[in-house]
């Protein structure tokens, strides 16, 4: 797999270099996961436009920003919806004293936010972005917080005439019924906090912008400052609090792996695929109670089936991981411990979950999919066409619901997924209702997986169950490296930056949740605001991994 890489990595290399023109490669770079052109500032837009139109790399993944000593970096992480081992990174470095550089937004809309969000942190102006402002911080933040000579002592005063303000007297155009609105910041079901500013046209949502991060926590920062050994994989799970943190925390696993050249048994990479699986139904079940929730606005029998769900898959969880939520059970190279004994009883605990999860879904399908009014709310609303969802960088089952076959599971495989039978879930139906009958369906994907694991995991003999690979005590690797998994949510990627010392250098987390969002406007407008609540609950966001 490792010369497969290395091999496509050079011929896209070749192909870049004979389409881009010269006067933008200012040089080359080897990053772990794929190859790397440093450009020029000035030519973004021109590089980007290339390689998406020429090369096929249509989906920008991540960007990540970040400051060395002597200059600030841009980097754009690029591969492709069709085919996921086309991956290539573009860095364009800016000068310390006038960190400008074109912006990638023109290009890819999912920048729009990516670049802000460099804005707010680290202070890099963006030429040609559409709405560069501060994205995570409030409008009057002093200063940048990544910067290196940011002044933390210094007085921030928010006043709240810089904002939409919910007190101030409506305004109306007088040639049309427009009227502005705040929805939030408040705590929609269990999404997070959330704020939308939105402009109604009588009932018709004209537009809405999302206004994101009221629970900002600085993951990112809080995992610069831990060891790669040991105190960086308890974060992970604290990103999404629906039940997804085992998918979470392998993708923290792989990247240090990567970097490091840990190999992990197979023994252990079961493990994880198991328990990987269980996460997932885990939180598709809670999307699944909070989206009946959301639509009905009372209580539903989906609502309390759904937890009644949850709660045998949290049993499971717990007995493997010692843990409900919090799990804290992938290692570097491998897990935490073995599945707890009698193996025999906690096999039939697991067999019993799967194999009442198609009695299960057809109560999901009787209760939810088949009632009329859900139908009704659901059907043609929240529409998110294939195109645009790729512009906007959208994966998991919210790219799926509009028909992209994308999952990093098959597409880059890892763990066990290539040696276990299983297909994509796929809809194109592309609105609310389709992003319902995705998650449904993995639903049973994943039991279907998780019964392969047991199967496997049973006749394996006991002197080859190694869950762990000999890693040093200490990490120091170096080098840079950008790698995903297939969260709940969709692509799950995080990038560090290694220096040679037991911390990263920079730790960028991409949440699927991040790009998802950024899509609501065009899911949205000219709808109803009724309908503007269930597409907000179909895209199953989670605003602690939106914020960070």
């Amino acid at each position: 797999m490792q010369q497969q890489r290395r091999s496509t990595a050079q011929q896209f290399v070749d192909e870049a270099v004979t389409a881009l023109p010269d006067d933008a490669i200012v040089g080359l770079e080897s990053h772990k996961n794929a190859p790397a052109f440093v450009i020029r500032a000035d030519r973004v837009q021109t590089v980007l436009s290339t390689l998406r139109s020429k090369m096929g790399f249509d989906h920008c993944s991540c960007v990540t920003a970040q400051e060395y000593h002597d200059r600030f970096e841009t980097v754009y992480h690029l591969t492709s919806y069709h085919d996921r081992t086309r991956e290539l990174s573009v860095v364009v470095p800016t000068t310390k004293d006038d960190p400008v550089s074109e912006s990638a937004a023109p290009v890819y809309r999912t920048a729009d936010w990516h670049e802000r969000e460099a804005y707010d942190l680290l202070g890099i102006e963006y030429e040609g972005h559409p709405d560069l402002r501060r994205l995570l911080l409030p409008d009057t933040w002093q200063g940048h917080p990544l910067r290196e000579d940011y002044d933390r002592t210094t007085s921030q005063i928010v006043p709240v005439r810089e904002h939409a303000n919910p007190l101030q007297e409506d305004a109306r155009d007088e040639k049309s019924d427009t009227m502005f609105i705040n929805i939030g910041p408040h705590h929609p079901s269990t999404h997070g906090v959330l704020h939308l500013e939105t402009t109604l046209d009588g009932e018709e949502v004209a537009d809405v912008e999302p206004d994101i991060g009221y629970i900002h926590r600085c993951e990112e920062q809080m995992c610069q400052q831990g060891t790669y050994r040991h105190q960086i994989m308890p974060y992970p799970d604290r990103w999404d609090w629906g039940g997804a943190g085992l998918l979470n925390e392998w993708a923290y696993a792989r990247v240090i792996e990567d970097l490091a050249d840990v190999d992990v048994p197979e023994y252990a990479q079961l493990l994880r695929t198991m328990s990987a699986e269980l996460s997932r139904i885990l939180s598709h079940f809670l999307a699944t109670a909070m989206y009946a929730l959301d639509v009905s606005g009372e209580f539903t029998a989906t609502f309390m089936y759904g937890f009644r769900d949850r709660e045998i898959v949290q049993d499971i969880l717990e007995d493997l991981t010692g843990q409900r939520l919090m799990f804290n059970y992938f290692r570097i190279g491998g897990v935490a411990w073995d599945v707890p004994e009698p193996r025999e009883t906690f096999f039939e605990e697991v067999r019993a979950l799967t194999d009442d999860i198609p009695q299960k879904l057809d109560e999901y399908h009787k209760l939810l999919t088949s009632n009329e009014v859900f139908q009704s709310r659901c059907l043609n609303t929240g529409e998110l066409p294939p195109t645009v969802a790729k512009q906007y960088g959208a994966t998991g089952p919210v790219a799926r619901g509009s028909g992209i076959d994308y999952d990093l599971r098959q597409d880059d495989p890892y763990g066990y997924y290539d040696r276990l039978e299983w297909d994509v879930v796929t809809d194109d139906g592309c609105d609310n209702f389709s992003r319902v009958l995705v998650r449904l369906q993995e639903i049973e994907e994943s039991a279907a997986i998780v019964n392969q694991c047991v199967d496997l995991l049973e006749d394996w003999p006991e002197d080859d169950r190694t869950i762990q690979a000999n890693v040093p005590r200490t990490l120091k690797p170096s080098g840079e490296c950008y790698r995903a998994v297939e969260g709940a949510k969709g692509e799950l990627g995080i990038y560090i930056r290694a220096d040679g010392t037991e911390k990263p250098a920079r730790f960028k987390i991409r949440g699927p949740s991040f790009s998802n969002l950024q899509a609501l406007p065009e899911m949205a407008k000219g709808e109803y605001v009724a309908d503007l609540v269930a597409t907000i609950g179909s895209l199953d966001a989670i605003m602690g991994e939106v914020d960070r």
